[in-house]
């Protein structure tokens, strides 16, 4: 800093501090000498009167200002400003129609025409579930990527974010399937497929906009006229054309293997579906479909005797799932083990079934210094036995119906719910004198996502995608820096996955989602090999072809399963643009985008699909780039979810939420009742008096702030409060500051100067006013630096150290003295300066906090006599 202007700074904070200290020592003998004479007016009327109970003061609602606010603008139009500028920054007001009129106005979208020679930043919004609403989680994600679409924007970039909500197989049939059974009574078999998707539908158009509204009152600067969904005609073409390539390329396969399955929705899931708590001690849960009033133990292994067939020998096996012995097929030893020699070629008896027990010698499966050293194999059950039973040849034999009951083969234990069966053969054990013990064990348990119902893996007919040679080039993208993932540590967790990768099980046994076209034929009544086509005509013609028979002898079934989610979400980046139509001009134009920005707990289940379908599918890459924000948790570290009653709407820190509405929505999820008890004690002792009103500026800026933690965002809803302080602190000094550039009464309005060409700052007449510009250009710098190397926290810090340090609490002191000056020609340096700091200043805060910056910038623009335009 100039020594002079030091000089200067400090001699007025000298003086300004000796004013503070005494107008506080006058304020407070004033309050005292009001204390002492009602202290002693209490004394003369106390005797007299005992005092009244207080009463305890109304609780105001905090979000009832936003609330009843009537936006006085109409839809799309610009905000009218001929009023003052309020003397108090309110979130809900200064937030109003901005947005709209940013939509309205075209700034959001991006040209696709190929004379436009801007250079091009592109980028699609993970595409949330259209079933839900978002979370602090999902506003994390587009406060970055606003901040990057806008920055970029406003750097002379053609820029194109794309909207899209997701389809949401599983979780949206899950919904509607229990609509259907409250409000009517109904199942979807007893709609039919066809009438149950009209009706998926319907609640999708009348229940699905909620997350587009909250996107927009987040700001989010997305090309609505691109807005897509995962079901729409265009995205089903893409899903079409991407299975039927790669089941031509040899990729796609139908097989018999394990998945996981959930008995409630009678349906395989992928693994990021599948949730799993780690028991350290033995625990009794509920589980759907049981009766409600059971409970069953889980974290224990059980020991029971097979006998050798023919002898009054016995091998003792032990388990943790003692319902799935009903479908062994053998017990293993290790060939080695000396226990065993004798019985090696042996059988053993099945106590409950008529089926003899191979005894058979694997060195892969067993260890022989665990337990006894015999394991038993249950190939249709368990996927290390599974792989045994592949080795072996063995039988496979399933012992479960797909809604969790126990099969026809079960003998005395058919048509019991699995884990009453557990109970009563674990009793039958003991009866016939074949239980051997049981012990505490610590396990981890597989958990539908969905349900909470308990995953059992299952043998079943699915559709498979061999992924070995598309993850070789995902893996070889990254080594080769073709693609680049920001931070890097998440490397060794790219390569991890996707050099052990296994196929991939796309077909889910739903109705929600897109069908698999494939068709089951049959000639003459007689089943013949599946064929996949486009439709239910080129089947027939492939099926003619293939056998050599008439089309009138053939008769076909579409597949029942439909795909993934994930399958049509990894087709995301391209099919968006208009894939497989390789002329669409949005393809032409922006295939591949620039960024892929999203969470890192997705990075293989998501991110690595769309890098091996672009590349297997368009020769591509997606994307060059891939930054991963942190995850957002709770205030004390946890994860945030429903079932913990911590998932915070982003509406209600932007317009505030009362304690009591905080209650209502946790008493009406489907919250555990301890869960309930403590969300409701957290939620109390964390806003005892609701969340304040915050607004959209403040929320964003402190998700940003928050993003240089680490690998985890531990939110604190305190912090975003402090940054909505910032945006009051902000609103009012600009307002001070406008009283610098307002024309007094006679005198012409204030008009902008040329600022000195570079170097020429020295010659300002004040020495504030060259430092000011230096430290704009420094921030303006460093922060171009930080946002190309996604340093949000950083940049963050950079802006706010600008506005609030420098900007306020120096130069708007230090230029108080000239602007009482009566040297016009210094006053009107100085205001030049002033006026090119708060218009780059708030250029430069705009892409955190768009809303309040546009504002302010458009009051800026008529205190100038310039026309309005936006601030992009």
């Amino acid at each position: 800093m100039p020594a002079d202007l030091d000089s200067t700074i400090k001699k007025l904070s000298k003086e300004e501090k000796a004013a503070k200290k005494a107008a506080k020592e006058a304020k407070f003998a004033a309050k005292k000498a009001a204390q002492e004479a009602q202290q002693q007016k209490q004394a003369a009327d106390g005797a007299a009167k005992p005092a009244a109970p207080k009463e305890a003061p109304p609780v105001e609602d905090p979000a009832a200002l936003a609330t009843a606010y009537v936006n006085p603008t109409p839809a799309g139009e610009l905000k009218a400003m001929s009023g003052p500028m309020a003397q108090k920054y309110l979130p809900h007001e200064v937030e109003a129609s901005w947005n709209a009129w940013w939509e309205a106005s075209g700034y959001y979208r991006g040209n696709s025409d190929p004379a436009d020679t801007r250079p091009k930043f592109s980028i699609c919004l993970p595409p949330p579930n259209v079933t839900g609403s978002l979370h602090l989680g999902h506003a994390l994600t587009v406060a970055v990527q606003d901040l990057l679409a806008r920055w970029k924007r406003m750097s002379g970039y053609n820029v194109l974010w794309i909207p899209g909500t997701d389809h949401a197989g599983i979780a949206t049939q899950v919904v509607v399937e229990k609509k259907l059974k409250k409000e009517r009574g109904l199942t979807r078999h007893d709609l039919g497929r066809e009438e149950f998707l009209k009706t998926v539908f319907e609640w999708k158009e009348a229940y699905g906009q909620r997350i587009t509204m909250q996107l927009r009152r987040l700001g989010c600067s997305l090309d609505w006229s691109r807005e897509v969904f995962t079901m729409d005609e265009q995205r089903a073409a893409s899903v079409k054309a991407a299975f039927l390539r790669f089941h031509k390329e040899g990729l796609i396969y139908r097989d018999v293997r394990l998945t996981n399955w959930c008995c409630i929705l009678r349906s395989g899931i992928s693994d990021i579906e599948v949730e799993y708590e780690d028991l350290e001690a033995p625990k009794r849960l509920s589980v759907p479909g049981h009766p409600k009033d059971r409970t069953y133990v889980f974290g224990r292994i059980w020991s029971f005797a097979y006998k050798v067939d023919g002898s009054d020998e016995e091998i003792v096996v032990a388990t943790t799932r003692p319902e799935t012995m009903l479908g062994d097929v053998a017990v293993a030893v290790h060939p080695d083990d000396p226990r065993y020699k004798q019985l090696h070629g042996k059988h053993l008896v099945h106590p409950f079934v008529a089926r003899k027990i191979k005894l058979i010698l694997d060195p892969v499966l067993v260890d022989m210094s665990f337990g006894t050293g015999a394991v038993k194999v249950t190939p249709a059950h368990d996927p290390n036995d599974f792989a045994c039973g592949r080795r072996h040849g063995l039988d496979e034999i399933t012992v479960f119906t797909e809604e969790g009951k126990m099969a026809d083969n079960c003998g005395m234990f058919a048509g019991m719910m699995r884990f009453d069966a557990r109970v009563e053969l674990l009793a039958e054990l003991k009866r016939r004198g074949l239980h051997r013990g049981e012990a505490d064990n610590k396990m981890r348990l597989g958990v539908c996502q969905r349900t909470g119902d308990i995953i059992e893996p299952m043998l079943k007919p699915q559709w498979w995608v061999d992924c070995s040679g598309m993850a070789r080039r995902a893996v070889e993208a990254v080594r080769q820096g073709e693609l680049k993932i920001i931070p890097a540590e998440h490397e060794r967790t790219w390569y991890a996955w996707l050099e052990n990768i296994r196929d991939w099980c796309v077909s889910r046994q739903l109705w929600w989602g897109h069908r698999i076209p494939a068709y089951f034929p049959t000639v003459k009544g007689e089943k013949v090999e599946v064929v996949v086509a486009g439709s239910m005509e080129e089947a027939r013609e492939a099926v003619v072809e293939r056998e050599g028979c008439a089309a009138e002898d053939v008769s076909l079934e579409q597949e029942e399963d439909v795909l993934d989610t994930w399958f049509s979400s990894g087709l995301f980046p391209f099919s968006c643009l208009g894939w497989p139509d390789e002329q669409a001009p949005d393809y032409a134009a922006w295939h591949p985008t620039s960024l892929l920005e999203t969470g890192q707990d997705i990075l293989f289940f998501w991110v690595a699909r769309m890098v091996m379908c672009s590349l297997q599918l368009t020769d591509r890459l997606p994307f060059s780039e891939v930054y991963l924000h942190a995850m957002v948790r709770d205030k004390r570290g946890r994860k945030m979810s429903k079932s913990l009653g911590n998932v915070i709407d982003p509406l209600e820190v932007i317009n505030g939420v009362s304690l009591a509405n905080l209650f209502a929505k946790l008493d009406a999820g489907n919250i555990e009742p301890k869960e309930l008890a403590a969300a409701k004690k957290m939620n109390e002792e964390e806003f005892p008096l609701g969340i304040p009103e915050c607004g959209s500026d403040a929320l964003r800026f402190g998700l940003l702030a928050f993003c240089g933690q680490g690998r985890d965002v531990n939110l604190d809803i305190a912090r975003v409060v402090a940054y909505r302080n910032f945006c009051n602190k902000l609103w009012n000094a600009t307002r001070f500051a406008f009283l610098y550039l307002d024309a007094a009464d006679g005198q012409a309005p204030f008009r902008p100067a040329e600022l000195p060409a570079a170097g020429g700052a020295a010659n300002l007449p004040l020495l504030a006013d060259a430092w000011i510009l230096s430290r704009l250009a420094h921030a303006v710098k460093t922060l171009d630096a930080q946002l190309t190397a996604y340093d949000m926290a950083a940049a963050v810090t950079t802006v706010y150290e600008f506005w609030y340090k420098e900007l306020c609490d120096v130069y708007l002191e230090a230029v108080k003295p000239v602007m009482k000056q009566e040297d016009a020609a210094a006053k009107h340096a100085t205001q030049t300066v002033l006026h090119a700091c708060l218009h780059h200043g708030l250029r430069l805060l705009h892409p955190f906090m768009p809303y309040v910056t546009e504002e302010l910038y458009q009051r800026l623009a008529l205190l100038a006599g310039e026309p309005r335009a936006s601030i992009m």
